[in-house]
C-alpha cells in the first residue's frame, strides 16, 4: 500500500516539500507518493476534504493557509492550539483530522543544529506576526532567548501575538517603524513573504551587525533582498532550505511513526538548488 500526501498552498508550483518526502520515503523503506495541490483561500476547506476523501493520508499546509488550516481540523495538537497555525494534517486512525506545527522545532533545529547559532541569552527579533510567525514562537522561546521582539507592518497584531505568548518568556510587539529605538538583535527571523515576492522590507541601518544572524524562511536559489542587506551590514545569513527539510521530518514521524535522519537529502537538494 503506498500512502499519499500533498502539500497545499498558492502558489505551490516551486516548492520542494515532494522532493524532500519522496527522499525520505527511500531512506527509510516507506512507500509513499507525495504531490503539490494549488488551492485559494475560497476553496481550502474542500481542497483539504476532497484529498483525504480520496484516500490522501494527510497534507502539509504552507503559505497563505496555515491559520485557516486551524478551522478544517477535527482536533489540534497543544502546539497548534496555542500557536493557531497548523501545517500539518494527520488522517489519525479514528478517522479526526489532527493540525500539528512543525515550523517551529524545524526552525529551531536549523538554526541551532546545523548552523551551530544557539539561540538561548540571545535578542531576537521576528519580522511579520502571521501563520509563519504564529507557528515558530513556542519552540524560539523554549530555547530562552533574552528576549523575541516581534516587529509587523500592522502594529496591533504584533502586540496582540505577543500577548497570546508573554507567559513563555520575554515577548513584546511593536510596528516597523519602532525598531529604530531598539538597540540591534543577535537573530532576525524574516518570516514574511517578501523573500517571495522579491521585495525588501524599510529596516534601521542598524537592526544587525557582524556578529548577527539573519535568517530568512524563503528558501531560493539565490540570497533574497532581506539577506542581500544583511550582508552589507556585515550578518551571516541562512535561507528556509533547512528548515523546510527539519519541519518535514517532523510530519513524516507524525505520519509514518519514523523521523529520517535528514542529512541524507541535502545533497540532492544543494545539487537541485545549484
Amino acid at each position: 500500500m503506498i500512502n499519499r500526501y500533498t502539500v497545499i498552498g498558492q502558489p505551490i508550483a516551486h516548492s520542494l516539500s515532494p522532493v524532500v518526502h519522496q527522499l525520505f520515503g527511500e531512506h527509510t523503506q516507506r512507500k509513499i507518493k507525495y504531490t503539490r495541490t494549488e488551492s485559494t483561500t475560497e476553496t481550502f476547506d474542500t481542497t483539504v476534504r476532497d484529498w483525504i476523501a480520496s484516500g490522501g493520508r494527510g497534507c502539509n499546509v504552507t503559505s497563505p493557509f496555515k491559520e485557516q488550516a486551524v478551522q478544517v481540523c477535527d482536533r489540534l495538537s497543544r502546539e497548534a492550539h496555542r500557536a493557531g497555525s497548523v501545517n500539518t494534517i494527520h488522517l489519525h486512525r479514528d478517522g479526526n483530522l489532527v493540525g500539528h506545527t512543525t515550523d517551529g522545532p524545524g526552525l529551531v533545529a536549523d538554526i541551532v543544529k546545523n548552523w551551530r547559532y544557539p539561540i538561548a541569552d540571545k535578542r531576537v527579533l521576528l519580522l511579520g506576526a502571521g501563520g509563519a510567525a504564529r507557528g515558530v514562537m513556542q519552540a524560539i522561546l523554549k530555547q530562552s532567548p533574552s528576549m523575541l521582539h516581534i516587529a509587523n507592518r500592522t502594529a496591533e497584531k504584533a502586540v496582540a501575538l505577543a500577548e497570546i505568548f508573554d507567559d513563555l518568556g520575554a515577548v513584546s510587539g511593536s510596528g516597523y517603524d519602532a525598531l529604530g529605538e531598539l538597540d540591534a538583535f543577535d537573530i532576525v527571523i524574516n518570516a514574511t513573504t517578501s523573500g517571495m515576492s522579491g521585495t525588501m522590507l524599510v529596516l534601521p541601518e542598524h537592526l544587525m551587525n557582524a556578529g548577527s544572524l539573519a535568517y530568512d524562511m524563503t528558501y531560493a536559489q539565490r540570497d533574497t533582498p532581506f539577506m542581500l542587506w544583511a550582508q552589507q551590514h556585515g550578518a551571516s545569513t541562512a535561507n528556509g532550505l533547512g528548515m523546510l527539510v527539519e519541519q518535514a521530518a517532523e510530519s513524516f514521524l507524525i505520519w509514518e511513526d519514523v523521523r529520517p535522519k535528514t542529512r541524507m537529502v541535502y545533497p540532492r537538494l544543494h545539487e537541485m538548488l545549484g
